[in-house]
């Protein structure tokens, strides 16, 4: 296990949602109760933190901004609900690895939960929910109609020290989980629910982040379960912030899109990823590195192994033709680098294709290592501009990959 990176903490010191007028009825809007309590925090400065306590009940609340030395901790039957008040959500300004929002030009709405520069954050309970209410922004995505990005369920910013556990967060209006510029990040034991059809709704996105810990949880939305990020083309190649040391462990669930990914937005780099007893139903890519012409950056060193799959769309994907670009300023002279991935101890029924691994003609991808993969009677694979090896591969692995015997 990775996860004592962060510890829990007993805060001594306890309030209540309650002692700032807040009222669990699903219909009083709690926002100004949370800004209160969290105010009152920041303010306080008690030695070890302050924990603030969500009793059972549905806090309808707007978004609000987490600070340091606190827990946020919900009670078994607690839900923090967000409002479906898009017209005064407020906006923040883009993240200078993307230089605008993911989806829309100029800025994006703020996390329903937000926290920028913070240090020893804890979000726990007795599984009580954080449920998003995204559906009102999935209507809007889907209807064109959106002026800015939609925000994140939760996203903590230039942050270290963070402990996510024992809740679970649904219908996130986009990506659930986005630590960004982040370190020391624990995230275990939590579910995370949207339906197959939500656009976008990413579980667990780590992002230019370091030191970052999954372990043990269940995820089933309409994204990828975790993708591993950092930046978006020349953005993300003049920040410069790698995403690495990752760990993901005892990951279950299923998504039309990938269960493990990296990238697509990977143009500051992603080294050492070790991913572990992985298990997915009902998934589009079981393992899926992607990049693209103007990404740059190198992907480096990821490790994957003890996957179970069932009913998988396809395997494994190793893409350099994957994603939008954020406009027409990239460089397509800013070609990425994939070395060294490995892929060991693979098991899958009733799945359709293999995997493909297709490199780029001008930067073919090099140490790609396959061993101890049965994929039964799936579709072969497809290669191209990629050199490794492979072991105890089935189907036969692709002429590009130099068969081992055992």
């Amino acid at each position: 296990t990775c996860s004592g990176t962060v510890p829990m903490r007993n805060r001594s010191y306890v309030i209540s949602i309650v002692d700032f007028g807040g009222v669990g009825d699903g219909v009083t809007v709690n926002t100004v109760a949370f800004r209160r309590a969290i105010y009152r925090i920041q303010h306080l400065r008690r030695r070890g933190g302050t924990m603030l306590y969500i009793p059972p009940g549905v806090w309808l609340t707007g978004s609000f901004n987490l600070t340091s030395h606190m827990t946020v901790y919900l009670a078994r039957g607690a839900v923090i609900r967000a409002t479906q008040d898009t017209l005064n959500w407020p906006l923040i300004a883009p993240l200078p690895s993307y230089g605008r929002g993911r989806e829309r030009p100029g800025g994006r709405y703020m996390s329903f939960i937000h926290g920028d520069g913070l240090s020893d954050v804890i979000i726990t309970g007795e599984n009580g929910t954080i449920d998003g209410q995204g559906e009102v922004w999935w209507n809007m995505w889907r209807q064109g109609s959106l002026k800015f990005t939609r925000p994140n369920l939760i996203e903590l910013v230039n942050s270290r020290d963070v402990l996510i556990s024992n809740v679970v967060f649904q219908n996130s209006p986009f990506w659930n989980i986005h630590p960004v510029y982040c370190s020391n990040v624990v995230i275990r034991y939590v579910t995370i629910l949207a339906p197959h059809d939500s656009p976008n709704t990413d579980g667990i996105d780590p992002d230019s982040s370091s030191n970052v810990c999954i372990e043990d949880c269940f995820i089933a939305t309409g994204d990828d379960l975790v993708a591993v990020k950092s930046g978006w083309d020349e953005y993300g190649i003049s920040y410069g912030r790698p995403s690495y040391d990752i760990t993901i462990r005892r990951l279950r669930g299923s998504s039309p899109f990938a269960g493990v990914a990296i990238g697509s937005e990977a143009s500051g780099g992603v080294h050492n990823v070790f991913a572990e007893n992985i298990t997915l139903y009902d998934t589009g890519v079981g393992i899926h590195v992607k990049t693209n012409i103007g990404r740059g950056g190198i992907i480096r060193n990821i490790t994957v192994t003890d996957v179970h799959m069932d009913n998988v769309r396809k395997g494994i994907k190793v893409a350099g033709d994957v994603g939008d670009h954020p406009d027409d300023k990239f460089n397509p002279n800013a070609l990425p680098t994939v070395d060294g991935i490995t892929v060991k101890n693979m098991w899958g029924v009733k799945v359709q294709q293999a995997g493909s691994i297709q490199g780029l003609k001008d930067s073919p991808f090099t140490r790609i290592c396959l061993s101890s993969i049965n994929l039964g009677g799936s579709s072969p694979w497809k290669c191209s501009d990629i050199t490794g090896a492979a072991l105890e591969v089935n189907p036969s692995p692709c002429a590009e990959l130099t068969t081992t015997h055992g």
